[in-house]
């Protein structure tokens, strides 16, 4: 059938969460027998509103279209909704785009990173992260990712008296209903503890480690200035959102007080957001969540960009990214010549069994395979046993984090 003859005939959210985190996974099908793709929508904390874009909204206004005309479309789905540039409308219109460049491939019978350009490189390397209760657990848990091939890594420790990062320490009360239940975060414990698990990892394995953190955004921009440069001396390979999206404004004092390269970007959903970061150099690795931008088409734009102002990429690729989404980021980080690093997910079995195709974690190293398209499928009855809960705590989690006198804490 002839590429102009092609048209859309169906859109639709798939929720599975093999791994116990909710994903989204697009599917988009057309009127050539066999040809589909997919993409991820994956926004765990509100999923079910994203499906309802997709299948409500999204899909009646797609059904029909050609779905090669790929910048067409993800321009038309972007202003149909009249307001923009929000998670849940740009989670459901990468999903779709994502789809339509898995179709493009499979149509032209090739690998999505040869139609952006071919290979910069043959794989992509990645980092992990170590986490403990102590520094002693920490180090225990680079080691095991140096013994297994990994370059990099990501050390982050459970501040006493307060959350381990991405989830309480404890669970919290259980008698207290999930959405009551609060952990607290002390900006300054935290600051001076960073610098002293940097020393005792670096002491204890050496230099060649490229040692990365994550503030998340949790404290005020002086003292996440302070802190960038304590870490000076440890030589990061980045420290990761130093500052909140609202506070980007502090990135200009950041910049001239310290010479740690500076990792940001994933919770941005405007390109107003990072083009003056960008273009005035003052940040080192843009860390966008390709979902939360729009997908592979506004993603591939912003790597053109910030390889003319030396910014590398470092796509957001925790758990929360559906093996569809971890498969973009790795067709897109082996053909644009600024990558730089690229967060890996190590994936369990459910996710390799629901996910037939995911990239491999080789010796450090993210590999795709050659197949047409994204090259990963789901398998749809088998994802179905692995359905999605509507109360993980999880999710009330990040709006109950409190400082000890009891003002709510950015996550």
């Amino acid at each position: 059938m002839a590429a102009s003859d092609t048209h859309i005939t169906d859109v639709r959210a798939i929720l599975t969460a093999p791994a116990g985190i909710r994903l989204v996974v697009v599917r988009v099908d057309t009127n050539q027998p066999g040809l589909y793709g997919l993409g991820c929508a994956t926004f765990t904390q509100r999923a079910r509103v994203v499906v309802t874009a997709i299948d409500e909204y999204l899909k009646p206004f797609l059904v029909g279209k050609n779905p090669f005309e790929i910048e067409d479309i993800w321009q038309a789905s972007f202003v149909s909704s009249y307001w923009r540039n929000g998670p849940v409308l740009n989670n459901a219109i990468s999903g779709v785009d994502m789809a339509l460049w898995d179709i493009l491939g499979k149509h032209a019978g090739l690998p999505v990173y040869r139609l952006l350009g071919g290979k910069c490189r043959d794989a992509v390397d990645t980092y992990r992260h170590a986490t403990g209760e102590t520094f002693e657990e920490v180090e225990e848990s680079v080691r095991g990712y140096l013994e297994q091939g990994y370059r990099h890594v990501r050390i982050q420790v459970a501040v006493p008296g307060a959350s381990t990062y991405g989830s309480p320490t404890s669970g919290g009360d259980q008698s207290v209903p999930p959405n009551r239940r609060t952990e607290t975060w002390p900006h300054g414990p935290y600051a001076r503890l960073v610098p002293r698990l940097f020393a005792h990892v670096r002491d204890s394995l050496g230099d060649e480690v490229e040692l990365l953190h994550d503030i998340h955004e949790r404290i005020p921009p002086v003292l996440a200035t302070r802190l960038c440069r304590d870490l000076e001396q440890f030589r990061p390979f980045f420290v990761e959102d130093p500052l909140a999206p609202e506070d980007v404004g502090h990135f200009d004092n950041l910049r001239r007080q310290t010479t740690v390269p500076i990792a940001m970007g994933e919770l941005f959903n405007n390109p107003n957001e990072w083009t003056r970061l960008v273009s005035e150099r003052l940040i080192d690795f843009i860390r966008v969540h390709l979902s939360q931008v729009g997908g592979l088409s506004p993603a591939r734009k912003m790597a053109a960009m910030c390889e003319f102002f030396g910014v590398r990429t470092a796509w957001h690729g925790p758990g929360d990214v559906s093996p569809v989404g971890h498969a973009a980021n790795v067709h897109l980080d082996l053909a644009v010549p600024n990558f730089g690093i690229q967060e890996a997910h190590g994936f369990c079995q459910a996710e390799l069994d629901c996910f037939p195709g995911c990239p491999e974690l080789r010796d450090g190293y993210f590999h795709a395979n050659d197949s047409p398209g994204l090259g990963i499928d789901i398998d749809e009855e088998l994802a179905a046993k692995f359905p999605v809960t509507d109360d993980p705590p999880f999710d009330l989690f990040w709006g109950n984090i409190r400082n000890p006198d009891g003002t709510i804490q950015k996550p």
